[in-house]
């Protein structure tokens, strides 16, 4: 069931000595969201786990991951499960995630390979191979390996993208002069089912990452293990990838995930996972902003 044209957010009678604090953040459009997305975010925010139970499973789970990380640097060979592990979290969220969550994820994926083509596109060099990732259910995330493709394409176009700018040192007066391409920045198709709610798809989205961030971390050589957590602060360079581009920094400072020649520990991978899922939403819809204004203006 595609739900990119659900109903939209459903407010409460205003009360002004009681305002309503999600009815708020939902209205605040400050920082523009897609309005989809966006009522998920607000239902995931609002879910009994997220204030019952996160505080408890992130205890569990970084105690539990730095056992992982302890023996598996001190044992003098390293595993991986690449297939289980995308398998096992398909089952997972099939069984133990909300539908918003799992929609916010999947979604996610897709947005990310918007975004690397986007650069692609208006980069030093459109011969960059393009991520074709696009997932719309969860079954998908396992069969296309998604979260470890995931990773692969944002640090391949890294590579790329700084060799060919090497090669090509004036390429953005060659972006300037052909104009701005905004094709790759298109809707997703998510298809995740909100009508039959197991009695066990409870775990809202950041109690999930926290479970599946150990989990993350036993089915990967620990060197993968920290690219992928890594990854996560290069959303401040993909951010300066954009302004070079649009010649705006409109929207710099809604970016936390900065610094990656400062790594975090991964034991805040799960906060840093959600914020980097916000803050592609936030990247994409400014483009999507762009895009719209560039089209009105050759509009006659």
């Amino acid at each position: 069931m595609n739900h990119d044209k659900t109903s939209l957010y459903q407010y409460k009678p205003y009360n002004r000595r009681d305002p309503d604090v999600w009815d708020i953040l939902y209205l605040d459009n400050a920082i523009p969201v897609d309005s989809v997305a966006k009522t998920h975010m607000i239902r995931d925010l609002k879910h009994w786990t997220r204030i019952y139970l996160l505080i408890p499973i992130r205890i569990f789970a970084n105690i539990a991951l730095g056992i992982i990380l302890t023996i598996k640097r001190l044992l003098p060979f390293q595993f991986k499960f690449y297939g289980f592990m995308h398998r096992s979290a398909a089952f997972f969220l099939q069984n133990f995630v909300t539908p918003e969550a799992c929609y916010l994820i999947v979604r996610h994926i897709c947005l990310g390979s918007n975004l690397v083509n986007f650069l692609i596109d208006n980069g030093p060099d459109r011969r960059i191979e393009k991520a074709e990732l696009y997932p719309k259910t969860i079954g998908d995330l396992a069969t296309k390996m998604a979260f470890l493709e995931h990773d692969l394409i944002l640090y391949n176009f890294v590579w790329d993208y700084h060799q060919a700018e090497r090669k090509n040192p004036d390429w953005i007066e060659e972006v300037k002069q052909r104009g701005i391409d905004f094709s790759s920045i298109q809707s997703v198709s998510v298809e995740i089912d909100f009508e039959h709610r197991g009695g066990l798809r409870i775990l809202d989205l950041e109690s999930a990452i926290e479970l599946f961030k150990v989990f993350y971390s036993l089915c990967l050589t620990c060197d993968e293990f920290e690219r992928a957590v890594l990854s996560l602060q290069f959303d401040e360079n993909f951010a300066l990838y954009m302004d070079k581009i649009l010649e705006s920094a409109q929207w710099n400072h809604v970016i936390t995930n900065r610094h990656p020649l400062a790594p975090n520990s991964p034991f805040n991978a799960a906060r840093d996972l959600l914020l980097h899922g916000i803050m592609t939403e936030y990247i994409h819809r400014l483009l999507e902003i762009f895009k719209e204004r560039e089209r009105s203006e050759f509009q006659p």
